[in-house]
């Protein structure tokens, strides 16, 4: 592929796109499950409905990656579904503070959400896939934690503005509830709008700015069906897709059900007053975690490209892990904090050493071709989890007597089954060399 190398300026380009996105992801993290708490009390309907993001992602992102390989344009392969999809996601976001502010009905609220997740995932492939289009092999780790260091510090970006905004409207309003007294101010719609301000300024910073290396001819092109039979058939992809698969399962039960996991532990409960009570709390805590995610990711990156790929990525599942077997005898707030700490480390190094892997395996089977349809089936693979744990999640808290706490040792579980795949995959360590 003609082009490729190392430009600071590319990869630059691709971590505010991953900036841009995060924030996007961020305010759905951060303000969907307590707005969905003002219409229902359900863990498995809020959890049912923001799986839906997971079920659009099992599809979208392979279906599009796989044919960007293929498109023939004068604009490249990603830009176009990069524009399209983030222009698309900024004006979502707009629609879901319109749709709240009007009192849609629930079933409206969750249709705008669909939407927004749609138009996030019609360029997720595409932005994950340019990376190593653009950054060969040797140099992908430093990429990826630069990358994802601007990825999840778009993560604390949103969830510190919504928590500033959030304290200064309790202080005027005298609501002690944190969502509810953001909706009694004009605060409210700020997060959305700088959400919708960077999605669709990212979007078209990228599609004029970046220029993708020019396209390699494929001479022996897969078919759809070719190309998922192969990953079932090469036990490298198979291996990793199925770590990834339960280490991001195990990320989602925290992440969706976060503010019912505080409620319960803090207070006994997680009834609608008591998570809208904690809702303050939740974004700081989120907003501490991508701190020390943003803590682990550029050593994470250095690690994958000088010590090698299988420890970096056990040694950042370990750490991920080890706070959530502590989770089940947490009390405090104090160790609620430092819990979310540690675990936000391991999860910034797992973060950037798993990124380069699937462009690493494509340069070792020479498929560099075909980043985007394996781009996209690695995204399928964290879409499959928030499918899984937004409605298994749910289920199993409410089979349990609401006992949110029950989340922590099942994910540590998931995060220690996946590393022995890791360990045993053949070709990993052996990507640079090939």
């Amino acid at each position: 592929m003609k082009g490729k190398g190392f430009s600071w300026g590319v990869v630059l380009g691709l971590a505010l796109l991953g900036f841009s996105r995060s924030t996007g992801w961020a305010l759905n993290k951060g303000l969907s499950f307590p707005l969905l708490s003002s219409y229902t009390g359900s863990a498995f309907v809020k959890g049912t409905i923001l799986a839906v993001e997971g079920f659009i992602g099992l599809f979208i992102p392979v279906l599009l990656g796989y044919y960007s390989d293929t498109l023939k344009s004068r604009h490249g392969r990603r830009r176009p579904f990069i524009m399209a999809g983030g222009v698309l996601a900024g004006i979502a976001a707009l629609m879901i503070y319109g749709s709240y502010v009007m009192e849609a009905p629930l079933w409206g609220f969750a249709l705008v959400l669909g939407f927004f997740y749609l138009s996030m995932h019609l360029y997720t492939a595409q932005y994950r896939a340019l990376m190593p289009d653009t950054v060969e092999s040797g140099s992908r780790g430093k990429a990826s934690g630069v990358i994802t260091l601007l990825e999840w510090a778009g993560n604390l970006f949103l969830f510190g503005l919504a928590g500033f905004l959030m304290a200064k409207a309790v202080a005027e309003t005298g609501e002690s509830e944190g969502i509810k007294a953001l909706a009694q101010t004009p605060y409210l719609k700020i997060p959305f709008l700088v959400t919708a301000a960077f999605l669709i300024g990212a979007a078209l910073f990228v599609y004029f700015i970046v220029r993708e290396p020019e396209a390699p001819e494929i001479e022996e092109n897969e078919s759809l069906w070719d190309y998922l039979r192969s990953i079932v058939e090469n036990r490298d992809f198979l291996k990793f897709y199925a770590a990834q698969t339960l280490w991001w399962m195990s990320f989602e039960f925290i992440a969706i059900f976060l503010y019912g996991i505080l409620a319960y532990i803090l207070h006994g409960s997680a009834s609608e007053e008591n998570i809208k009570a904690v809702t303050s709390l939740g974004l700081y805590l989120m907003a501490l975690f991508n701190v020390t995610v943003l803590l682990g990711a550029l050593p994470g990156g250095i690690i994958y490209d000088r010590l090698g790929r299988r420890l970096s990525i056990v040694l950042g599942g370990v750490i991920f892990a080890l706070p959530q077997l502590w989770g089940w005898f947490i009390t405090s707030r104090a160790e609620i904090v430092i819990a979310l700490g540690v675990a936000g480390v391991g999860w910034g190094i797992l973060m950037a050493a798993s990124y380069p892997v699937i462009g690493d395996l494509l340069t070792r089977f020479e498929k560099e071709a075909f980043t985007g349809r394996y781009y996209g089936f690695f995204e399928a693979t964290r879409a499959l989890p928030l499918l899984l744990a937004g409605v298994l999640g749910g289920a199993i808290v409410d089979l349990t007597g609401e006992n949110y706490r029950v989340l922590f040792p099942i994910g540590a579980f998931m995060v220690l089954l996946a590393m022995p795949m890791i360990w045993r995959m053949r070709n990993l360590d052996s990507t640079v060399e090939g």
